[in-house]
C-alpha cells in the first residue's frame, strides 16, 4: 500500500512523546523528527519530560513543543527531555493521572520511546483507555465532552534499547552506538595488552541478551565470547585454557575474552569476569585483566546509524499515529531489510518474553533461533572463525584474494575471513598484491615472512597455517586495505583487459582455482572483463566472487559496501565539529564537499544524519531555481529561528555548479544576513578505524564468499580440472534488504549506468523527503513498502542466512 502523505493530515490532532526506561544514543533523533513532522502535518506536538513519570505528574512535565526546540539535538547522546523508571503508571491511579492529563489537552496520540517494558506500558495503557474515561467522568475528573473528544487513544511504539533484544527489528535505537563505544576501547585495550603480553576480560551490557558481546568478539576476533543464549560445555574452563595456550604458542601477545553481563552455564549459574580472570590466572599464570565497560556504553554522540534509524522511525510513528482509527491496535515501528515497518506491538513483545522463558527451561537451541536469522548466523560465523586447527586432509585447491581500486575501511575484515575460513576448508590460500596488475605479474604472489608479529605471511605456506591462524585477527582493526597479508597497500585501480593473456599465465602458474575480488565499481567492471574473456582463455573458467567495498556505495547488486558506513560517520562527525563552531559564531552557512563519485549516497545520509539543510547530488538533479530557493530559505532561517546553515554537496552533483559556484552564490546572496565558509572532506573520508558494521559486515560477506566458491568448484570440478563458464559461477555477493545474496556478474551489468559509474535503482533515494521535511521544507512522503520494493528489483540466489 502507497500511502498518499500530505501536509495537513494532522491539521486538529495532537501527539505527545515521551522516552521511558534506560537511555539510549539516537532518542533524541527520534524526538526530533516526531516533532518535526508532526508540525509538517499540521498537528500540536507535546514533548513529555522524565518518561511516565511526567505523564502522571502532569503540569510543566508536558510541553508543546516547537520546531526550534529539536534543534542541534542530534549529536546529542541519551534523551533531552529525560526518562524515568515509574512505579506510578504500573498501577491503575497512576494511569488515571496520566490519562487526565492527556484529554485536558486533548491528546489523543502516543509515541513511546523505550525497551519493551515501557511498549507492555503503552499497549496496557490503551487497552484501559475506555474505562479509564469512564473512571474519570464519574469522579469529576474531566468532563463528558472532553471525554468524548479523546474517546480513543493511539499508540505508536519505538524501541530504544542498546541491548538490541527486542524481536521484531533489524536494529533497535542505539545498539550501534553502543558498538562503538564498545569497539573504541576493544581497540585501546588490544594495545596495551600487546605491549604487556597481557590477558583481558571485558564485560559488555546487554542484559539477558548477548548481542552486543557476540558483534564485538566478531568486530574485534575475540579469543571466546560467553553470551547467556547459548552457555558453553561444561567442561569449558579446560577448553578455554587450552585456545589461550595455543594462541601464545603461535606467538600473539594478547588474549580477549569477550563476557555477556546475563552470561550462565548450561546449570544457569552465572559466569562472571572475575570468575574468568581467576582460572585464567589459576591455571595458566597469565597476567590477565578485567574491565567492565558499564554504562559508558550508553553515553557518547550516537552513531550516523543510529541518528538515520531514530529519523526513519520516527517520520513512520508519526504516519502511523495520524492514519490510526478507533481500531487500530498498538503498533511498533520496526527496521526490516531498510524500511521502516509497522508491526503488531504485543506479538513482538510476546515473542522477546518467549526468548526469556526458553532460557529459563534451559532450551538454548530455541533461545538462540527465536532470536532470529541475523543473531544465528552471527554465532554461527563467529564460531567458525575461532576454528584454530585446519584438517589434516588439504581440499587440493587454491584460491587466491585480492583489493581491487581505492581502499575502504574494512578490506581488511573481509581478507581475514577468508582467509581463515579457506584454511577451515582445507585449501590452501594466495593473495595478491597490486589488484588486477600484480595478478597479470605473477611475482606479486609469493611466500613471505610476515613482517612483524601483527601481520601474516603472504602466502600461507602448509608450515604456517598456525601462525596465520593466530596473528590475522589482528586485521580487523586497521582501516583501508592495507592487505591483511602483510601490509603492502594492495589496492590498484588497473583493469585487467589488457592483461588477459599474463592473467591467464599467472592463474595456470599457480594453479588457482577460484577468485574473491574485493573492491568498488573497478572490482566490478574488471570482474566483466575476466568473465568476457573465458571465450579466447579457458584459464579464466574458474568460479569469481565480487564483494563490493567502497565508500561511494556506488556498486550494483547491494544496499550496502563495505566502508561506507565507517565514510558515512567520517562526514557526520565532520558536520558535528562544523556545526558547533557554527553555533560558537552565529549565522554561518558552510557548504561541505562530500566524495562518492556521482553517487550521492554520502551527501545524502550524511545530511540526514548530521541534520544538514539540503544535500546537492547527481541522482536528484536541481536548477538555479532550486539553489535560490535554497538561498532564500536559509536566509529566512538565519532571520527568525536557527542561526547557522549546514549545506553538503557531492563531488559530481553537477559539472557547472561546483563547490566554488555554491559557495560563491551562498555568500553574494547571504550578505548582510549571513556568512559562508566551505569544506572539502577529500580523502579523509576513505580512513579511519573501520566501525563495528563495516567489520562485522566485511567478517560474514568474506567467509560467505568462501563457502560459495567452495561449493562452485566441486560444482565444476571435472577429473581435476575446473571449467566454469556459466554466469552463474561469477557473481557479486551483495546485502539485499535482509539477506546476503549472490548474484550472477552478466544480470548486474543490465542494471547499471557504467557512464555514471551508478547502479540504475538505488535504495535510499526515497529518504530524501525525509531530508527535507527535517530542513523544513515542503516535500511529499513515500516510504511506502511499494516505493521501497521500486529501488531494489533484483534477481539473485540468496545465501543460506541473512545479516
Amino acid at each position: 500500500q502507497t500511502h498518499n502523505r500530505t501536509h495537513n493530515l494532522g491539521i486538529g490532532k495532537a501527539i505527545a512523546v515521551l522516552t521511558s526506561g534506560g537511555d539510549a544514543q539516537g532518542m533524541n533523533a527520534a524526538v526530533r523528527a516526531v516533532v518535526r513532522v508532526g508540525i509538517f502535518t499540521g498537528a500540536k506536538v507535546y514533548f513529555v519530560h522524565e518518561g511516565y513519570q511526567g505523564l502522571v505528574d502532569g503540569g510543566d512535565n508536558i510541553q508543546e513543543a516547537t520546531w526550534e526546540r529539536v534543534s542541534m539535538m542530534l549529536q546529542l547522546g541519551g534523551t533531552v527531555i529525560g526518562s524515568a523508571r515509574c512505579q506510578d503508571f504500573r498501577t491503575r491511579e497512576g494511569r488515571l493521572k496520566a490519562a487526565r492529563n492527556l484529554v485536558k489537552r486533548g491528546i489523543t496520540n502516543l509515541c513511546v520511546i523505550g525497551g519493551d517494558g515501557s511498549l507492555t506500558g503503552a499497549n496496557t495503557f490503551q487497552a484501559e483507555w475506555s474505562s479509564l474515561l469512564v473512571e474519570l467522568v464519574k469522579t469529576g475528573g474531566v468532563t463528558a465532552e472532553e471525554a468524548k473528544n479523546s474517546s480513543h487513544l493511539n499508540i505508536v511504539g519505538m524501541v530504544g534499547s542498546i541491548d538490541n533484544d527486542f524481536c521484531g527489528t533489524d536494529m533497535t535505537i542505539g545498539t550501534d552506538s553502543a558498538l562503538h563505544r564498545i569497539m573504541e576501547i576493544v581497540d585501546a585495550i588490544t594495545t596495551t595488552a600487546q605491549s604487556h603480553q597481557r590477558t583481558f576480560v571485558l564485560e559488555v551490557m546487554g542484559r539477558h541478551c548477548g548481542y552486543l558481546a557476540l558483534i564485538t568478539a566478531l568486530a574485534c576476533g575475540a579469543d571466546w565470547v560467553f553470551i547467556p543464549e547459548s552457555p558453553p560445555e561444561d567442561d569449558w574452563e579446560e577448553h578455554l585454557c587450552r585456545r589461550l595456550i595455543e594462541t601464545r604458542g603461535r606467538g600473539s601477545r594478547l588474549n580477549i575474552i569477550i563476557v555477556a553481563e546475563g552470561a550462565i552455564t548450561k546449570q544457569g549459574q552465572p559466569i562472571t569476569s572475575e570468575d574468568i580472570k581467576n582460572l585464567v590466572v589459576k591455571r595458566l599464570g597469565y597476567d590477565t585483566r578485567v574491565t567492565i565497560l558499564g554504562h559508558v556504553q550508553r553515553g557518547g554522540t550516537p552513531s550516523a546509524f543510529d541518528r538515520i534509524l531514530g529519523s526513519r522511525m520516527g517520520v513512520e510513528a508519526v504516519m502511523a499515529l495520524l492514519e490510526g482509527t478507533p481500531d487500530t491496535p498498538a503498533c511498533v515501528v520496526s527496521l526490516s531489510g531498510n524500511q521502516a515497518v509497522r508491526l503488531p506491538l504485543m506479538e513482538c513483545v510476546q515473542v522477546t518474553k518467549d526468548v526469556t522463558t526458553a532460557m529459563n527451561e534451559r532450551r538454548f537451541d530455541d533461545a538462540v533461533k527465536l532470536r532470529g536469522r541475523s543473531f544465528q548466523n552471527n554465532w554461527n560465523v563467529y564460531k567458525l572463525l575461532a576454528h584454530v586447527r585446519p584438517p589434516s586432509t588439504k581440499s587440493g585447491y587454491n584460491l587466491a584474494v585480492m583489493n581491487v581500486g581505492a581502499p575502504a575501511s574494512g578490506m581488511n575484515a573481509a581478507v581475514r575471513a577468508a582467509v581463515r575460513i579457506g584454511l577451515i576448508h582445507g585449501h590452501k590460500m594466495l593473495a595478491v598484491h597490486d589488484g588486477f596488475d600484480g595478478l597479470a605479474h605473477g611475482q606479486q604472489i609469493e611466500p613471505r615472512p610476515p613482517v612483524s608479529s601483527q601481520q601474516i605471511p603472504l602466502v600461507p605456506s602448509p608450515s604456517m597455517p598456525d601462525s596465520v591462524l593466530s596473528t590475522s585477527r589482528d586485521s580487523t582493526g586497521p582501516g583501508g586495505c592495507i592487505d591483511a597479508f602483510s601490509g603492502i597497500s594492495a589496492s590498484n585501480r588497473t583493469l585487467p583487459k589488457k592483461y588477459l593473456e599474463e592473467i591467464s599465465a599467472t592463474i595456470s602458474s599457480f594453479n588457482i582455482h577460484g577468485l574473491i575480488i574485493i573492491g568498488g565499481f573497478e572490482a566490478f567492471t574488471g570482474s566483466l572483463e575476466l568473465v568476457e574473456g573465458r571465450g579466447k582463455y579457458e584459464e579464466l573458467c574458474i568460479p569469481v566472487c565480487v564483494i563490493p567495498a567502497t565508500v561511494s556505495n556506488n556498486v550494483p547488486g547491494s544496499d550496502f559496501s563495505i566502508g561506507a558506513d565507517t565514510a558515512l560517520n567520517t562526514i557526520t562527525t565532520t558536520c558535528d565539529r562544523i556545526k558547533q563552531s557554527a553555533a560558537g559564531t552565529k549565522r554561518r552557512v558552510f557548504i561541505i564537499e562530500t566524495m562518492g563519485g556521482y553517487c550521492g549516497y554520502l551527501a545524502t545520509m550524511a545530511g540526514l544524519a548530521s541534520g544538514a539543510d539540503a544535500a546537492y547530488i547527481f541522482e536528484d538533479p536541481f536548477t538555479i531555481r532550486d539553489l535560490q530557493v535554497n538561498v532564500e530559505h536559509l536566509c529566512e532561517k538565519m532571520k527568525t529561528t536557527v542561526k547557522r546553515g549546514l549545506v553538503l554537496r557531492n563531488e559530481k552533483c553537477n559539472e557547472n555548479y561546483t563547490t566554488d559556484f555554491i559557495f560563491n552564490l551562498y555568500s553574494e546572496e547571504g550578505k548582510g544576513i549571513f556568512e559562508s565558509r566551505k569544506n572539502v572532506l577529500g580523502h579523509m573520508q576513505q580512513g579511519g578505524t573501520p566501525t563495528p558494521f563495516d567489520r562485522n559486515f566485511g567478517t560474514k560477506m568474506g567467509a560467505k564468499s568462501v563457502a560459495w566458491l567452495t561449493g562452485k568448484i566441486k560444482e565444476y570440478s571435472r577429473h581435476g580440472r575446473i571449467f566454469a563458464n556459466t554466469a552463474d559461477s561469477a557473481c557479486l555477493l551483495g546485502m539485499r534488504r535482509r539477506s546476503l545474496v549472490f548474484q550472477p556478474l552478466a544480470e548486474l551489468e543490465e542494471q547499471t549506468d557504467f557512464e555514471h559509474r551508478l547502479p540504475k535503482q538505488q535504495w535510499w533515494l526515497k529518504l530524501r523527503p525525509i531530508l527535507k521535511i527535517l530542513a523544513k521544507y515542503k516535500a511529499d512522503l513515500d516510504t511506502s513498502e511499494k516505493a521501497h520494493l521500486e529501488h531494489i528489483t533484483h534477481k539473485g540466489v540468496p545465501a543460506e542466512a541473512n545479516i
